[in-house]
């Protein structure tokens, strides 16, 4: 059994539906497990919506929502010709859109999303696409059925931190071997997952590439496929360096030292349960299948360069905590993590000056906001006492 994953650029739309659909019909043989990303664009669409029914932006919140639902509806109607078909696979959809509407009429009336309600608008991606790509599937003359991760993979409750339970993930993965076994493929929402209690989760931005490799490490796959909308990991970003090239292959070591210092191509997080496993992990380009990609094992060849591959982060947020009567007083750093780690926000880099009037933190784009108010909240009292001057970010950098 293989493991075949699909970003959002590979099924952005009903063409690449098609070729993705088409690519796990060449490589049924080798009994694939599917997971599928949301459509590219649509989780940060649903984020933004949610963002205008905080705000009270009703028009502007239903105008994303309306886009979502059309994208949707266009590649269910060109996917499917017959027409009882569609209408089959959009009655699944609407009990979706069902759920979708109470949980943002209840953010507009709330005028908050918390964490747990942020997680569950996320979820609703790959929840859309999955039913979608399953049908397709059994269109082109393979049984398959969709499946939602949040029944398959489960987190630990233990702790403030994100955290998957491979005893009870793994048990529950046999279901996905008794359906291969049974000759169905099983369709599987990337990117999330749920609590012991049942609670909507995520695994973070790309996580669908962890998700893969989650149920990879779980039922002993022969492969990991993530097929994505390059050739490999390259020597360095096509798009500022023309010349780059394929790396043919690379060492789980290397490819995670890439992955964390802003190669695209892999979530960091992804290695972890495929190096425990010796599983190895191919990335392939899903718009040149016939390309040999880049394989990451264990270990690697010697180059003939001594440096194989030159990263850049980009997208990044500085969020800066300064105040003078944060200097000599114990506990500040901690207080920050400790809340940063409370929004399950991810930490690149961090800096504290000499003087301790100045915390650094540099995050994700997407976590700016959402940290600058987590940390406003934590340090209210300190800010109406005015020994902490402000809390402010900078966004864009690099």
């Amino acid at each position: 059994m293989i493991i075949v994953k699909f970003g959002g650029t590979s099924v952005g739309a009903a063409p690449q539906i098609d070729q993705a659909g088409r690519i796990v019909h060449s490589i049924r043989d080798r009994q694939p497990i599917v997971v599928v990303s949301a459509m590219g664009g649509i989780t940060d669409a649903l984020l933004q919506a949610g963002e205008a029914a905080v705000t009270g932006q009703t028009r502007l919140r239903e105008d994303k929502l309306w886009d979502i639902r059309s994208r949707h509806d266009q590649a269910i109607n060109q996917l499917f010709k017959d027409r009882s078909v569609a209408v089959a696979v959009q009655e699944a959809e609407r009990i979706i859109w069902e759920e979708i509407q109470k949980i943002f009429t209840g953010v507009s009336l709330l005028r908050e999303m918390s964490t747990r309600s942020r997680d569950l608008i996320s979820s609703f991606g790959e929840r859309l696409i999955v039913p979608m790509f399953a049908q397709y599937l059994r269109d082109l003359g393979i049984e398959a059925e969709p499946i939602d991760a949040r029944e398959i993979i489960i987190t630990s409750e233990d702790s403030d931190f994100l955290r998957v339970d491979f005893d009870e993930t793994r048990k529950r993965c046999q279901k996905l071997t008794q359906m291969m076994k049974a000759g169905v493929v099983p369709v599987v929402t990337g990117f999330i997952c749920s609590t012991p209690a049942g609670v909507t989760t995520t695994l973070g931005r790309g996580g669908s590439d962890y998700s893969a490799s989650i149920i990879g490490s779980c039922i002993k796959a022969e492969e990991i496929q993530i097929w994505t909308d390059v050739n490999g990991v390259m020597t360095a970003d096509p798009r500022i360096v023309p010349s780059a090239r394929v790396l043919e292959r690379v060492s789980y070591k290397e490819a995670a030292e890439m992955s964390y210092f802003g190669a695209k191509v892999l979530h960091p997080q992804t290695i972890m349960p495929a190096v425990d496993e010796n599983i190895p992990i191919r990335i392939k380009n899903t718009f040149a299948p016939d390309a040999a990609g880049t394989l990451i094992t264990g270990d690697t060849p010697s180059h003939q360069y001594s440096v194989k591959t030159v990263t850049s982060i980009t997208g990044m947020t500085l969020v800066s905590v300064e105040g003078r009567g944060m200097i000599g007083v114990p506990g500040v750093a901690g207080r920050v993590f400790t809340t940063t780690a409370r929004h399950r926000i991810s930490v690149l880099m961090f800096s504290q000056g000499s003087s301790e009037q100045h915390i650094s933190l540099v995050v994700s784009r997407h976590d700016g906001e959402q940290t600058v108010k987590a940390l406003r909240r934590e340090f209210e009292g300190e800010i109406e006492r005015r020994r902490i001057d402000r809390v402010s970010l900078i966004s864009e950098i690099a």
